[in-house]
């Protein structure tokens, strides 16, 4: 929360409970509790600094002139809308107990964001990498391990450093994978990735401790960390000359492109990735139209330029 005078207890005691609530009810991952705590603490600071001692007295003008003065300061558009979504998700608690009369957030809008299309690896450069020579050594295997379960099934980093022993049944081919808002979903894991996890499995007990229910672990033999997976990565990649760096949500990206290029079924994407909203995953169609546009353009007759007539 921002350095200054205490909060008054109207703003800091609800904001409290409000949290509590995203912990235990809807069982949100520390760090978008942090993402929550952060943003609505901005705003009751604003709050306070605008004479508003309980959050009952902030209405949609407020709103949208703290909306207003952060832009300004140049927060992006992205930033913005995350932090009116935690506004809204605020009043709808305050409304259910019967601490607010309305929602001062609804019908305020963020400025648009420009959507970047995410980057994504080659399929023939990603088989490079995935079927180069790789040694015994059990961290090697992890590493391999690791890249084929994200590329096989699309997984967040945090996704994957959750997994435990559990989750994955290689036999049937599945993983139980625990995504954002405490969700689960079942996802196929493909032959090439099974494999490289058996391997892995061989020579986990090197490294895990007897009661560890990580299925990746460290080498200190504790559940492995989301900033050491990000670094091996980035070393598998120089390792094979990669041309561009390899870190988890580009695979995912990967993934998803390389699916809906060859399937076109948007909604199977959509599973997949976990997604609760299909516009997140329409982005890829996008991807798809790119290289789409980009093979016309190389190859039809009436679309190449500069071309000599005859």
């Amino acid at each position: 929360m921002p350095m200054g005078e205490p909060l008054p207890a109207g703003l800091s005691d609800w904001l409290g409970r409000f949290l509590e609530h995203l912990r235990h009810e809807r069982r949100l991952s520390p760090r978008t509790l942090q993402a929550y705590g952060r943003d609505l603490s901005r705003l009751a600071v604003w709050c306070q600094a605008q004479g508003l001692n309980a959050w009952d007295g902030v209405d949609s003008h407020h709103v949208r002139a703290y909306v207003a003065e952060r832009h300004r300061q140049g927060i992006g558009g992205k930033s913005l809308q995350r932090g009116l979504s935690a506004v809204r998700s605020l009043f709808l608690y305050l409304l259910r107990e019967q601490q607010a009369d309305a929602s001062p957030a609804q019908g305020v809008r963020a400025p648009k964001v420009v959507r970047r299309l995410p980057a994504t690896l080659d399929a023939d450069e990603l088989k490079r990498i995935l079927d180069a020579p790789v040694s015994q050594a059990p961290v090697a295997l992890r590493d391999r391990a690791m890249i084929e379960l994200f590329y096989s099934s699309g997984l967040r980093l945090a996704e994957l450093v959750s997994l435990d022993l559990g989750d994955i049944d290689l036999q049937d081919g599945t993983l139980v994978v625990t995504g954002k808002g405490a969700k689960t979903r079942l996802i196929p894991v493909g032959s090439q990735a099974r494999t490289a996890v058996r391997r892995w499995l061989a020579v986990r007990g090197e490294l895990a401790g007897p009661d560890s229910p990580a299925l990746f672990v460290s080498r200190q033999g504790r559940r492995i960390a989301p900033r050491s997976v990000q670094e091996r990565l980035h070393r598998a990649a120089l390792a094979e000359g990669a041309s561009r760096n390899i870190h988890p949500h580009l695979l995912r990206h990967s993934f998803a492109s390389h699916l809906l290029e060859s399937s076109g079924d948007l909604r199977a994407v959509q599973e997949l990735l976990g997604h609760a909203d299909i516009s997140t995953t329409q982005i890829y169609t996008h991807l798809d139209f790119q290289h789409l546009a980009q093979v016309y353009d190389q190859t039809h007759p009436r679309a190449r330029k500069g071309k000599r007539r005859r």
